[in-house]
């Protein structure tokens, strides 16, 4: 905590930390086994997606980057200058550093739960924009969060890319829209990245790239519980699996069982028939018209909206009511 004139201030609302293991042991217990993606994002885990993101078969991060590049003046004009840019989820890529760049915002306010992880990018970014005042704070931007005092007053902009929002299921992400909407307030903008539905074989290649790193990433939860719980995963004894949903409009990812096999999941005996599958993503698409409904029923308003020519990703700029 700091005063309120000084450039960098940290506020940490002490999220509470989940349970690791009476999640995972949960989440063995429920048919199909599931476990939360989050347990991909370990330093190995974090390096596979930034692998990811640059593979010709996957598509999201590339399109939304060009999409930023051709509308980014655009959105400067509409949202204006002198504002605060509030970042529900810690980065330091390229595309907060664009829309840094463009806006010249007053106030940048990254909210991540992972304390260490959200210091440090927050530091780097207020190194590189010294004109920027920069608050971190340290809460579970899926619940209602007060921003700093500093910001009152502000004009606050959202920023969630990289259809990071296709991570909820369609109910939560809804309650977590309504919440940026709350604390954003009456005229706030939110620029959020959404993928949208497309044909089945190009959604699945991007999540089963030939050089077969999403299916590292995926395999790599299972090295990540090994060493954070003590589990006795074998890796190689599952495969990667991605599939379209159809009927649920997501990406489905699992691990399969490739014989029957039995884990000691933080002490107790987990058994795993041959094929049977471990869930550990989902990831929802969403067409245009989809997307602004879930967006109305949250409290905001489709102010811009920009698509690349395949229609293969959305960027939205929303304005609370």
């Amino acid at each position: 905590m700091s005063t309120p004139d000084q450039q960098f201030a940290f506020y940490d609302l002490h999220p509470p930390m989940d349970d690791m293991t009476a999640e995972v042991c949960s989440g063995m217990r429920e048919s199909p086994k599931k476990l939360s993606p989050k347990f991909f994002y370990d330093e190995r885990g974090s390096q596979l997606f930034e692998a990811i993101t640059r593979l010709d078969a996957y598509y999201p991060t590339r399109t939304e980057l060009g999409l930023f590049d051709a509308h980014l003046e655009e959105i400067t004009q509409t949202i204006g200058l002198d504002s605060c840019v509030v970042e529900y989820g810690s980065g330091s890529s390229l595309k907060i550093r664009k829309l840094l760049q463009a806006l010249s915002p007053s106030a940048y306010v990254p909210i991540d739960i992972s304390k260490d992880f959200l210091l440090h990018n927050a530091r780097t970014l207020a190194e590189d924009f010294p004109a920027l005042h920069v608050f971190p704070v340290c809460a579970d931007f899926s619940q209602a969060i007060a921003l700093p005092p500093q910001t009152d007053g502000m004009h606050r902009v959202g920023f969630f890319p990289g259809s990071s929002i296709g991570n909820f299921e369609p109910e939560p992400a809804r309650t977590f829209l309504a919440r940026v909407a709350g604390t954003l307030g009456s005229g706030g903008h939110l620029l959020i990245g959404v993928d949208c539905k497309k044909d089945t074989k190009t959604l699945e290649l991007a999540y089963n790239d030939p050089e077969g790193v999403t299916a590292q990433f995926n395999l790599n939860a299972l090295v990540h519980l090994n060493r954070v719980l003590n589990t006795d995963f074998d890796p190689q004894a599952f495969a990667h699996e991605a599939h379209y949903n159809e009927s649920y409009g997501c990406i489905q990812m699992f691990l399969r069982s490739l014989v029957d096999q039995r884990v000691d999941v933080c002490g107790e005996h987990i058994h795993f028939c041959a094929g049977e599958r471990l869930h550990t993503e989902n990831s929802y698409k969403y067409t245009p018209a989809e997307f602004g409904q879930l967006a109305g029923s949250a409290g905001f308003d489709i102010q811009r909206q920009w698509l690349d020519d395949s229609n293969y990703f959305g960027l939205y700029l929303l304005r609370a009511r």
